[in-house]
């Protein structure tokens, strides 16, 4: 099978770069970006993508990938920190510019583009020449290019925004075709990976599906697997292909830690033994997490002590199935987890230089002491990709459909200590919008409501809760004053967050109608004890995240 190596320089979204090669259809691998160029050859790839970063070329210690791959002919694309590895390379220079970029600019592509003048196809192939929308995170620019290389496009404060030496097959771009902000970027993407490479579009998730079933009866033989089910989507999915790969010798605990949906616990077991066949192991363990979650504030700290606490319960379901005698209970070896890699690039232990933004606690979070070796055959899928991979495996819509939710659950949505008010508070609210949100194909958008394409597309029988990517209600401590019964009430602040987003590494946040806002608070105020203010999270990630914390 055809594939492309992205070499990681540090970027959040270097591997939402191989997402979008994956997109067109050739099969992507993430490396690291000092990978020597022996191991890439064996690899054989038909090209090579250096990631954006956060270092300067011109600095000392800057990451630097092997020179020998400069040798091995292969079409490279530099994309941000990448590009300026290009032009530093090859006898080009970088330096600090007065004309930072950050965020959305204009790209202007050149009339007579390179590739085109020579015959040669380029980057942007069936895109112009014209206009779009790009990306931009850069306080460094090329101020001398290269000798062979030529500007392909620009922005208002970069003149070398893309360029190209179509000879060498050498391209690179300050802008980052890989978000969703980029108009037309993995278009893009594609002409680099499909004309430029010439590989074949060979890869989908039914090939994922059947080579990681294999590669599961390979890794786990004929040992046993516990497999950890929230009844999301992930771990739904990890549960459903465990299961295709080694039937029987796959057991699922779901574990209430007090933090759940509002009668989550009622509904998991049910629909995984009803629609899937599977058997699930049911764990309470509510004062159990919510006691060592006592006073503590610090959300890295609350993330830890719930994958602990995980860890704990998962050794404790080991050790009584050796009490209980069963066959080969002792045979455990596995743990499976739905980790995917939203989940490993926050969490810093990505292959590349990566900053950790929070600890997973299905990434960071495992304590060493587990004597479980984990299997997560997700680890590099994203959301949208594993709803395609569940739906070919049977999942039903009634998981499929559903939000996702964090594994340390309300935890997350609950800023600052976890107390039982607030739990209370966060599952009625959640609840509220949820249900506003799914009873909504009649909804649309007001004149005066500021909405976006994707906001104004409701359609017949279809609701907002099949529109947005994740709805839900978070509290903390903020308090303030409102009037109930003309009274004075001192309550809880409660914060509506509702965003759009494709994979979870970029997201923004949801234009509803203002009717819905208003129905939402209004239910909210009226409904929930203690709560008197609701407000609605207009941040989008970056620099927000999904979850507060």
């Amino acid at each position: 099978m055809d594939k492309l190596v992205v070499l990681d320089f540090g970027s959040q979204y270097s591997h939402l770069i191989c997402r979008r090669i994956r997109e067109a259809n050739v099969y992507c691998e993430l490396l690291p970006y000092n990978t020597p160029a022996k191991v890439i050859k064996e690899i054989d790839p038909k090209g090579i993508i250096f990631s954006g970063g956060p270092a300067s070329v011109y600095a000392q210690n800057a990451p630097k990938p092997d020179k020998e791959i400069f040798k091995m002919g292969k079409p490279l694309l530099g994309i941000c920190y990448g590009h300026q590895v290009l032009v530093d390379t090859f006898g080009g220079k970088v330096k600090r510019t007065n004309s930072r970029e950050y965020g959305r600019s204009v790209l202007i592509i050149e009339g007579e583009r390179v590739g085109e003048e020579e015959g040669t196809p380029d980057l942007f192939k069936g895109l112009g020449p014209g206009i779009m929308n790009c990306w931009m995170s850069h306080a460094d620019a090329a101020e001398i290019l290269p000798e062979g290389f030529k500007v392909l496009a620009r922005t208002e404060n970069s003149f070398s925004a893309a360029i190209g030496n179509p000879n060498k097959k050498l391209y690179g771009i300050q802008f980052h075709p890989e978000v969703v902000h980029t108009e037309k970027g993995t278009q893009i993407l594609k002409n680099f990976a499909q004309t430029i490479s010439g590989a074949k579009p060979e890869w989908d998730i039914e090939s994922f599906i059947e080579s990681t079933i294999n590669d599961i009866r390979k890794q786990v033989g004929k040992e046993k697997v516990l497999a950890a089910v929230s009844g999301g989507i992930d771990s739904t999915t990890v549960a459903a292909l465990m299961h295709k790969a080694i039937g029987d010798q796959l057991s699922c605990v779901f574990i209430n830690h007090g933090l759940l949906r509002q009668d989550e616990e009622k509904d998991v077991v049910g629909l995984f033994k009803d629609h899937l066949g599977i058997n699930v192991i049911y764990v309470n363990a509510e004062k159990q997490f919510l006691g060592k979650l006592k006073g503590v504030s610090d959300p890295e700290e609350k993330r830890k002590i719930i994958g602990e606490e995980f860890a704990h319960v998962f050794a404790a379901v080991v050790k009584q199935k050796k009490k209980d005698k069963e066959k080969d209970a002792d045979s455990f070896q596995w743990l499976a987890q739905g980790t995917l890699y939203p989940d490993v690039i926050e969490s810093g232990v990505s292959k590349g230089p990566a900053a950790v933004i929070k600890t997973h606690h299905n990434v960071g979070g495992l304590p060493k002491w587990l004597n479980l070796k984990v299997i997560e055959p997700l680890r590099y899928l994203y959301k949208d990709e594993v709803r395609k991979a569940a739906k070919l495996l049977g999942v039903p819509d009634e998981l499929l459909k559903r939000h996702p939710f964090p594994g340390p659950g309300l935890a997350v949505r609950i800023i600052g200590e976890v107390t039982p008010e607030k739990i209370r508070i966060c599952k009625h609210a959640s609840k509220i919008v949820e249900d506003e949100l799914k009873s909504t194909a009649a909804f649309a958008p007001t004149s005066g409501s500021v909405a976006s394409a994707a906001a104004t597309a409701v359609t017949d029988n279809v609701g907002w809760y099949d529109k947005v990517w994740q709805a839900y209600a978070a509290v903390g401590d903020d308090r303030a004053v409102g009037v109930l019964g003309d009274e004075r009430v001192y309550g809880h602040i409660v914060i509506i967050r509702i965003v759009e987003s494709m994979d979870a590494m970029t997201a923004d946040w949801s234009r509803l109608p203002y009717e819905l806002i208003e129905k939402i608070s209004n239910r909210i105020t009226n409904e929930v004890e203690g709560v008197t203010w609701v407000t609605y999270a207009v941040s989008s990630k970056p620099p927000a995240t999904i979850e507060p914390q």
